[in-house]
């Protein structure tokens, strides 16, 4: 996958780094999620429905990412863009809503992470 010493340091800490986000953003999807009234209006259920997919998706994406070689390099980036879709999404979502600022900021910080460990693929 990586040639030198520095691209596989490179290569580690932004699977590391892309983890972490998505730890992070599954953790505020769903605090996010469980603050929505479950008997609210058609577009709160759907908030709430999209931050609950975000958190099991990132959750999802971090597991494949702490295996080690469990997945090739093309399951990895598949995971990776499904995971930067749904969290891409799910900040539009929450951008509607106010007190969702911060899980929006985490979407969008775990979609970038995602693309930058996408980057250090081959």
């Amino acid at each position: 996958m990586t040639t030198t010493q520095q691209e596989l340091f490179r290569f580690l800490e932004d699977r590391f780094a892309c983890a972490q986000a998505c730890t992070e953003c599954a953790r505020a999807c769903a605090l996010r999620a469980s603050l929505v009234d479950p008997d609210g209006t058609e577009e709160q259920e759907l908030v709430r429905r999209k931050g609950i997919m975000c958190a099991e998706v990132c959750d999802a994406t971090c597991r494949v990412l702490s295996e080690q070689n469990r997945l090739d390099e093309h399951g990895i980036r598949v995971q990776l863009e499904w995971c930067r879709t749904v969290c891409l999404e799910c900040a539009h979502a929450f951008d509607r809503w106010p007190g969702a600022e911060e899980a929006a900021k985490a979407c969008r910080m775990c979609a970038q992470a995602c693309t930058d460990f996408m980057a250090t693929l081959n």
